[in-house]
C-alpha cells in the first residue's frame, strides 16, 4: 500500500470511529462513571441513566438504593443528592479530580456538607 492509499485509509478509519461513538458511550467515559469508595466505607457505582448519571448504593445497609442524580461532564456535575439515612434530597454538587471526588449536599444552597470519595 502506497503512502497516499494509506493516508487515505487511516482518515477513512479514524472517521468510522469518530461517527460510531453515540452520546451514550460519552457519557460512559465520563469521568464520575465507576465505582467509588463512600465517606462511611461503602460502595457506589455512579453510571449514565437516560441524561444524566445514576448514584446507586452497593455495599452496606442501604445497597440498592438510588441516592443521587446529576447531569454535568469533565470535573462539575450538579443534581440531587439523598441522604440514605433519612431519605431527604438535598441540591447537591460533585467536583471530580483524579482519583477522587468531592461532594455536597445543601439545604437552600447555605446549608452544606461535604464528602470526598475515593475511585475504586
Amino acid at each position: 500500500m502506497g503512502l497516499a492509499a494509506f493516508g487515505s485509509a487511516l482518515l477513512i478509519t479514524t472517521g468510522l470511529i469518530a461517527t460510531s461513538l453515540t452520546p451514550a458511550d460519552a457519557r460512559a467515559a465520563e469521568p464520575i462513571v465507576g465505582n467509588w469508595k463512600t465517606a462511611s466505607g461503602e460502595t457506589a457505582a455512579i453510571a449514565p441513566c437516560g441524561g444524566n448519571f445514576c448514584i446507586t448504593l452497593k455495599t452496606g445497609k442501604h445497597a440498592g438504593k438510588k441516592i443521587g442524580t446529576l447531569t454535568g461532564s469533565g470535573a462539575a456535575y450538579t443534581g440531587e443528592i439523598t441522604d440514605p439515612a433519612n431519605d431527604k434530597t438535598y441540591s447537591g454538587s460533585a467536583a471530580v479530580g483524579p482519583g477522587s471526588m468531592k461532594l455536597q449536599g445543601c439545604v437552600m444552597k447555605v446549608l452544606c456538607r461535604s464528602q470526598s470519595w475515593t475511585k475504586l
